[in-house]
């Protein structure tokens, strides 16, 4: 009650404020990045009263005061906000990178690779066939030919494979859980994204060789490919050095200095032409274990990035189009369950044979059902290569994100708690002593 009225008050406050400062140029962005914090806030706690995910309450936040509910938050106020994601991102991939610890990647590394090789692929082809399937309910397949079908099912399930690092680790930072479905999640979902830049450039260049684009313009080379992988290894490795430096000479400021590294690896990674996210990564893990301070550095990370993750995640809500959802809800629904379905199967079977403890390789798949912001770039990078239909596929493609977004940390949540790893599990359901050490993201 108390916090229901809470959000009448902002609400109403947002109502008469924004109107005064129409003159003043930035004021209804600042107003905004304001409101959405608080009022986020309030909705994740309405959410975790209920035992969902504080992270769920963030996106419905969006959904509510974003420009296709209330649009209290405005459409423009969106686009002006668009660099708190890439500083969000760029924090997440630092702190997602420095979870990694070079001797967990040396002993499991190849048990994740195997069930990465067994999910994506299967979760590709699953995909690929319901939209097959399905193809008569897509209006721009009605009168399409069957090559025209088979790259519209390729690319949307380039899209379907793709997985979340961000709401995985938004929602261990939220909770503080501590296990070995924790542990082996998030090194899955961490691999995942090296692993889907991958899969999606070879998709993508089948799709230009079906059927090429008319006026989708050249793709990219072999060489720019490979700059944009390696490259971003070579200038997160030059990152994470200069951010050890700093630490074992500086040593302070460590706050300001956090969020000076996300600016810089936003900035480095566009001039350079690299992926953002591997670039982050690469720079996080270098920091973590190279330095024998790095822990300190995370932590500073972690504290600035509090409010950014609120944003992040509301922004992401109160980007999906609900009237568009809603319209095509018929065919998203049963692309969303076969997406489900294939990553618990693949996951499940593959995690069994790689040597994983049954009770850790059955609950891996629930962390994987969440898609966000890797997954709406795709769809982006399609409409651009493909003018014609690629609008259509991004409807279908950020409908299915949109589902998945808000109930992947349900799935992931409920993972957690079966397992014993969230704080205050029942005594006999804590998990071992030995188990992997406690996640730096709380």
């Amino acid at each position: 009650m108390r916090r229901g009225l809470i959000l009448l008050l902002l609400l109403g406050g947002m109502q008469l404020i924004l109107p005064l400062g129409r003159d003043v140029p930035g004021s209804g962005a600042l107003l905004t990045l304001g409101f959405l914090i608080l009022a986020a806030y309030t909705v994740g706690e309405i959410t975790g009263n209920f035992g969902f995910p504080k992270l769920l309450g963030y996106l419905i936040a969006g959904m509510i005061f974003g420009p296709f509910g209330l649009a209290t938050v405005s459409s423009g106020a969106v686009v002006k906000l668009t660099p708190i994601n890439q500083i969000a991102v760029a924090l997440i991939a630092f702190v997602a990178g420095a979870e990694l610890k070079w001797a967990d990647v040396k002993r499991d590394g190849p048990a994740y690779a195997r069930i990465l090789g067994v999910e994506m692929p299967l979760t590709f082809v699953v995909v690929a066939a319901a939209v097959f399937l399905l193809r008569d309910y897509i209006p721009i397949l009605g009168q399409a030919r069957v090559t025209e079908v088979i790259v519209f099912a390729m690319l949307i399930a380039a899209i379907a494979i793709a997985h979340s690092p961000a709401a995985t680790l938004g929602l261990i930072k939220e909770t503080g859980a501590r296990g070995p479905v924790t542990h082996h999640t998030l090194g899955v979902v961490l691999l995942s994204d090296l692993v889907l830049i991958l899969f999606f450039t070879v998709v993508v260049a089948s799709a230009r060789a079906i059927m090429p684009p008319a006026g989708g313009g050249e793709p990219p080379s072999l060489p720019f490919v490979l700059w944009e992988i390696l490259g971003a290894l070579v200038v997160g490795t030059v990152l994470g050095l200069a951010t050890t430096a700093y630490m074992r000479f500086i040593g302070r400021e460590l706050l300001v200095f956090s969020v000076i590294v996300a600016l810089l690896g936003v900035e480095i990674a566009r001039l350079a032409h690299v992926e953002l996210l591997l670039t982050l990564l690469t720079a996080g893990f270098v920091t973590a274990n190279v330095s024998r301070i790095g822990e300190e550095m995370i932590h500073s990370v972690e504290r600035a990035a509090a409010p950014i993750f609120v944003v992040f995640f509301a922004l992401s809500g109160a980007a999906i189009n609900i009237p568009e959802v809603l319209s095509i809800i018929g065919v998203v629904v049963p692309l969303v369950i076969a997406r489900i379905l294939s990553i618990w199967v693949g996951t499940t079977l593959a995690g069994r044979r790689s040597g994983l403890e049954p009770q850790v390789a059955n609950k891996i798949w629930m962390g994987l059902v969440a898609q966000m912001g890797v997954a709406i770039g795709l769809a982006a990078v399609i409409g651009t290569v493909y003018p014609h239909i690629g609008p259509s596929v991004q409807t279908i493609a950020l409908a299915v994100i949109a589902i998945n977004q808000l109930i992947g940390p349900v799935f992931f949540k409920r993972a957690l708690s079966v397992s014993g790893e969230l704080p205050g599990s029942a005594p006999g359901e804590r998990v071992p002593q030995h188990a992997p050490r406690e996640t730096a993201v709380r």
